[in-house]
């Protein structure tokens, strides 16, 4: 059974204006809905996690610097966010919702976030639209309650995942693999344990070929227990911070293989969204429907 976490908190009221989609949140389990893709049964609703997972992955000292609402200036303007208890409440449930969707994939060979993606968030503090990296909290919950001892996470998202990168940096049993535009924020670039700097205008063609002459020797090489999929939709050529060219019908056959390749070497795969910023909302969605619309086909 394909099993979705998503709240009604995840579309957060941002101030009329804001660049980030939030709308993208309420739209797409509607989507999912409304064409067959899910029923009712298929959304599960997330919780508040015990801190002490949240504290795996991140400072406990920045962590309740965000529940007490007392980070400074600086440190929110890098967020991107205003802060508020409901914001760190939405991060709160969105870092629950990939936890219970990782220990899902185990039982049913996949399991996706709503939202999620939040890979810019490093151990210590938050950025671009990202407070706490729901995918290292996630991962760092296999490893200590369901004895997953070597995890690989696959971050294509158009941006880095620098904060990913950071949280793992000396820790071996998690491999980072991050398929980014070269050009795109972050300007400053952490070291994953494997970046792929795509050139302006990457095509379909280029795109797929780089990722399909990578992932199976990856995986090949690790031996991962277990695949985190950072399936970001700021690949599309009309992604207004993407900067790459691949199309509808590219993304959705980057997600197709993906999810083929976890299930071909039999590797239990969460997804959470990530990014997508397209001029037109139907086209974001659209975007991430398809994800949801290859795992179906897949793995239901």
């Amino acid at each position: 059974m394909l099993k979705v976490a998503y709240h009604p908190l995840y579309a957060h009221p941002l101030p009329a204006g804001h660049r980030f989609p939030m709308q993208k949140y309420e739209l797409l389990p509607k989507q999912l809905l409304h064409e067959g893709t899910c029923i009712d049964s298929n959304f599960f609703l997330p919780d508040f996690p015990d801190l002490n997972a949240i504290y795996a992955a991140h400072c406990p000292d920045y962590v309740q610097q965000l529940i007490d609402l007392t980070l400074d200036s600086k440190s929110i303007r890098k967020i991107g966010f205003p802060l508020s208890k409901e914001l760190v409440d939405r991060e709160l449930l969105i870092a629950d919702g990939s936890i219970k969707a990782a220990v899902f994939a185990l039982e049913y060979g996949v399991a996706l976030n709503i939202a999620g993606g939040t890979h810019h968030a490093y151990s210590n503090r938050g950025e671009a639209f990202c407070l706490l990296n729901d995918q290292a909290i996630a991962a760092r919950y296999l490893q200590q309650h369901h004895a997953i001892k070597k995890i690989l996470i696959v971050d294509l998202d158009v941006h880095q995942g620098n904060g990913t990168a950071e949280i793992f940096a000396n820790d071996t049993s998690v491999f980072t693999f991050s398929m980014h535009g070269a050009s795109n924020y972050p300007f400053k670039k952490e070291i994953s344990d494997l970046d792929i700097a795509l050139p302006k205008e990457t095509s379909d063609k280029d795109y797929l070929h780089i990722l399909k002459d990578t992932l199976p020797t990856l995986i090949e090489e690790q031996r991962p227990d277990f695949i985190f999929y950072l399936s970001g939709v700021d690949i599309l050529s009309s992604d207004k911070l993407g900067k790459i060219n691949c199309t509808l019908a590219g993304c959705k056959e980057r997600d197709r293989f993906v999810l083929s390749v976890c299930k071909e070497y039999q590797l239990p795969v969460m997804c959470s969204m990530g990014g997508g910023y397209s001029p037109d909302i139907k086209t974001i969605i659209e975007a991430h429907a398809n994800t949801y619309r290859v795992a179906k086909h897949l793995f239901d």
